[in-house]
């Protein structure tokens, strides 16, 4: 393995390890819940913590990149990272799980947020940046899959401390190779001053664009692997192990088609056809979701649809990712970076909180009007698949007019 594709591995390698910890701890919280102590409330700030120090980090992190050095701030955020996944394993109380996990956030936005940055400098060749954008592309497309499985079998074959414990060997191993594989690089400097988000970042149309159908995508798809997990739990009565390995087709489609097949698509047929054709197989899978039954069966209601959304999104992401970052000079690709990450984050919470509401919200209807609980709840789910299905459709849209090409790429010349 060459010198570059060894830094491109610890790149992603990291990145990996930061989206799984969104999902792997998710599948611990009852375990936490029960030895720690904590009430159905306050519960939600081992997640929250986290999510409020990564989210709020991101642009900060990448502009950081850009004005003092991305190997710099990557190097510092891996090692909080890793030091406060050690410290959240250890933790006896309510007050240290949730300070260590602010942390362990804070340390995930500084490593994540430049990375993109990182790889689109490692890879100024067109076709080989592709390639490598799609090794990203999986990393964050799969993870939180993977990271539902992982959690599952660690929580059940060990206990909840493995999930913060399994960051450790990777942490220490991508340090010791990253000194040594990623090229230092000085940025900008702090004495001029530079805005936290240029906003001659924001006259790049295809940053515009990107992020625009980011924030749909991610609020379709995140909202719709929590769906899924309580129809598969609360309807279908899979355990939580059986759970995980049920999301299992989609990370696996995903890797096919990002791994293998994506580079060659975006490469024949250009990113923007790539992008809506793949978005628009993401909502042909979830519009299949939003006719399941409350005797549904897994291999015909759902495994489909799993493997369908995977195709799609695995060739969507990696065209998406590229179409953020073209045009973007150099001095600003770490904050397009982090912009894009950002995004993501926002998609999440819009997604999780409308896609929740509304099958709540149906759910109660039904139940109040008679209907048995596994009805009452199917018909909650289909409403949000139906909503998810929506808000792909508008990420189709807006990808086949904001990403629409032009002769002469837009870059602005910091």
């Amino acid at each position: 393995m060459s010198h570059r594709a060894l830094a491109l591995a610890v790149l992603c390698a990291v990145s990996l390890m930061v989206v799984l910890d969104g999902s792997i701890v998710a599948v611990a919280l009852p375990s936490i819940q029960n030895d720690l102590g904590f009430t159905a409330s306050s519960l939600a700030w081992v997640v929250n913590a986290y999510l409020i120090a990564f989210g709020g980090l991101l642009l900060v992190s990448g502009r950081l990149g850009d004005l003092i050095g991305r190997k710099r701030v990557f190097m510092t955020g891996l090692g909080v990272f890793t030091l406060a996944s050690l410290l959240c394993g250890v933790a006896r109380d309510q007050t240290q799980l949730v300070v260590f996990r602010f942390l362990q956030g804070a340390g995930g936005a500084l490593a994540s947020a430049v990375v993109l940055g990182m790889i689109t400098t490692l890879y100024p060749e067109p076709r080989a940046r592709a390639k490598a954008i799609g090794v990203y592309s999986f990393t964050q497309a799969a993870g939180s899959s993977i990271g539902l499985i992982a959690g599952g079998t660690l929580t059940q074959l060990l206990d909840w401390h493995w999930t913060f414990f399994v960051n450790l060997p990777i942490g220490v191993v991508a340090l010791a190779l990253a000194v040594r594989l990623l090229e230092a690089d000085r940025g900008t400097g702090l004495r001029r001053g530079e805005p936290l988000v240029p906003l001659r970042i924001f006259c790049v149309r295809t940053v515009l664009g990107a992020n625009t159908v980011m924030i749909l995508m991610v609020a379709g798809l995140f909202g719709f692997q929590f769906i899924t997990a309580l129809y598969l739990q609360r309807v279908l009565r899979l355990d939580v192990l059986g759970t995980g390995f049920a999301f299992l087709p989609a990370p696996v489609s995903i890797a096919v088609m990002s791994l293998v097949f994506a580079e060659r698509l975006n490469h024949r047929f250009g990113a923007r056809k790539v992008l809506v054709t793949g978005l628009s197989l993401v909502a042909l899978a979830l519009g299949l979701l939003a006719t399941v039954e409350a005797d549904g069966n897994y291999a015909t209601d759902v495994l489909p649809a799993l493997v369908l959304m995977g195709a799609g999104f695995g060739a969507a992401m990696p065209a998406l990712m590229g179409q953020a970052m073209s045009g973007v000079s150099p001095a600003d690709a770490g904050v397009a970076s982090g912009l894009i990450n950002t995004t993501q984050q926002i998609g999440a919470a819009i997604g999780t909180a409308v896609l929740a509401t509304a099958a709540a919200s149906r759910t109660g209807s039904l139940l109040a009007d008679g209907t048995a609980m596994p009805e009452a709840l199917t018909g909650g789910y289909r409403i949000a698949y139906a909503l998810s299905t929506g808000l792909l459709a508008l990420a189709v849209f807006a990808a086949a007019v904001a990403l629409r090409e032009r002769k002469a790429q837009e870059v602005i010349v910091a």
